[in-house]
């Protein structure tokens, strides 16, 4: 679908209102569970675990979303009261989508062993409640090849499970994380696709930390791209996330922050270097950042690695359930908030207004230092490699007062056009559509003033990132009429995803098409990159593009 718009603790025990109840023996068991969480869950246990919980609920209903590099399905679960099965029905509920996906890394397992845990409760336990308010998805295993890699050999170093855990790639050796705007897998097409079909309003990405020994057993992070809406911004960081926070303390004991890490990723604090704690990077090719430009919110969670594996599923999923209770508190306010991003996005995009989005961008600090919960560390033997693992001494906290670079500021900006216009790639084109943008193609020649950008110098870089040399180019625009013939593609931004359209084809954009290669054949020092920016609002004669 092409969104285009005119105007537990876990073991045998559920908890619920502070009373444990005993697991029906009807209601499936994780791996972890059973293993006393000395092990992960395999694909074909994550799959029989869901179909236990169909046979047994009316409330459940399951899909495919694609396929990964060797051929497994991508299962996808759906959570409503009353049951639905379609994005339309789901719609018609008008109540927020929230869609939970955990295992993006084959090695950070514990999402996925919550992710069973949460559909068991949603299903059968304390959480029911839930379903009536929202419509949750969950993808419980979405780099399924690299969670089949199961070895002791993997992440040694993290505290269990002493069974060994899968890789970070895929079986392309592909980053999944890194793979938003390229889309270069089977695994991440087939997940925008889903964004594509269902448009959740909320995206909760389940990770695991590697790196600073701090004294959080969860940090997260939200969309740190300055070009997303600046409502759905602050509305994440100063109301959502200090409330989930808040709550995940209050009713849990759990201490959760602002993901980061100490300055160059060192695990401890530098001597005698001023302390820092620093954000990681605000490129839409990671999936918090892709997400709120799209003008939807997302939430990415970190369980810290050096807490005990029991520990990891235990906060993670008392964090999903705490985010899905804020949902539902605010159901209203979400709606509101994004169907609000959607049409602002198209209308000021469709005036002849100047509007500047960033091109460029930089860390920066918060307005005053914060006090960071420093901790501490030893080292434990797996007994079953004999490899030392790293363990969380949960009790050594030092609050230790520090400058945050927690968010990013443009040093660079450029006008949004009303549309881009480029000459018909198969490539490009595939590319938009794959993102759901909706692409136009001129049925009649149009002879318009248009700007164009003069490459003075084009960057590649000497090492492979991701199967990919990466480009950054400089040059100049200048003003100039052409003629543009029958078939030339036209790409607007008055178009709900009309941010994500600028970061993709803008030609300094730092993290766009220009970066992953796809402009390469026209890119030369003192050529003129091959998509032009029309800034007038004008009517132009064209077709939708199908996919």
């Amino acid at each position: 679908m092409i969104r285009i718009g005119a105007g537990l603790l876990i073991g045998i025990f559920l908890f619920s209102a502070g009373t444990a109840r005993m697991q029906s023996p009807t209601e499936p068991r994780s791996r972890a569970e059973k293993s006393g969480f000395e092990e992960t869950s395999r694909y074909a246990e994550v799959i029989e675990f869901f179909t236990q919980l169909e046979k047994n609920s009316p409330l459940i209903r399951s899909e495919t979303f694609g396929k990964t590099n060797e051929g497994r399905d991508l299962p996808l679960y759906v959570f409503s009261d009353p049951p639905v099965s379609t994005p339309r029905e789901a719609g018609l509920l008008k109540k927020p989508i929230i869609f939970v996906m955990a295992n993006i890394h084959g090695g950070e397992v514990e999402g996925k062993e919550a992710a069973q845990h949460l559909a068991r409760r949603l299903l059968f336990g304390d959480l029911k409640a839930l379903t009536k308010k929202l419509t949750i998805l969950i993808a419980p295993i979405y780099n399924a090849d690299g969670n089949e890699k199961i070895s002791m050999e993997n992440r040694v170093a993290q505290y269990g499970p002493i069974g060994g855990v899968g890789v970070r790639e895929n079986a392309q050796r592909l980053d999944l994380n890194r793979d938003y705007i390229k889309l270069d897998s089977p695994e991440a097409r087939g997940l925008v696709g889903l964004f594509n079909r269902w448009d959740p309003h909320l995206t909760v990405d389940l990770h695991t930390t590697n790196g600073s020994y701090h004294a959080y057993h969860l940090t997260y992070s939200h969309p740190l791209n300055p070009n997303t809406d600046q409502r759905i911004l602050d509305f994440q960081r100063n109301t959502m996330m200090p409330a989930i926070a808040s709550q995940i303390l209050k009713k849990h004991n759990f201490r959760t922050y602002y993901y980061g890490n100490f300055r160059n990723f060192a695990n401890r604090l530098t001597p005698g270097e001023k302390p820092v704690w620093e954000a990681f990077t605000h490129q839409p090719r990671i999936g918090q950042n892709y997400g709120g430009l799209r003008n939807r919110l997302t939430i990415l969670s970190e369980a810290y690695s050096y807490l005990s594996f029991k520990r990891r599923v235990e906060v993670t999923e008392r964090f999903v359930e705490e985010i899905l209770n804020f949902s539902a508190a605010n159901a209203a306010q979400i709606l509101r908030l994004l169907k609000a991003a959607d049409a602002d996005t198209v209308r000021k995009l469709s005036s002849n207004k100047p509007v500047q989005f960033g091109v460029k961008f930089k860390i920066a600090a918060l307005p005053k230092p914060v006090n960071i919960l420093v901790g501490d560390v030893e080292k434990v033997k797996n007994p079953r490699s004999g490899k030392e693992m790293t363990a969380m001494i949960e009790d050594k906290v030092t609050p230790t007062l520090m400058e945050e670079l927690g968010m990013f500021q443009a040093t660079q900006s450029v006008r949004v056009p009303f549309a881009y216009l480029l000459k018909s790639d198969k490539a490009v084109v595939e590319k938009l559509q794959q993102h759901g943008i909706a692409v136009e193609e001129m049925t009649s020649e149009v002879m318009t003033e248009v700007e164009s950008f003069q490459i003075d110098k084009v960057e590649k870089a000497s090492r492979a990132f991701q199967g990919h040399s990466v480009v950054s180019i400089t040059g100049s625009f200048k003003t100039e009429t052409v003629k543009f013939p029958p078939g030339t593609v036209i790409v607007r931004t008055a178009q709900p995803l009309g941010r994500l359209v600028f970061y993709l084809l803008e030609p300094e954009s730092d993290d766009g098409l220009t970066t992953w290669n796809f402009f390469d054949p026209s890119l030369e020092a003192g050529r003129v990159f091959p998509v032009y920016k029309l800034h007038k609002n004008r009517t132009i004669a064209g077709r939708i593009l199908s996919n």
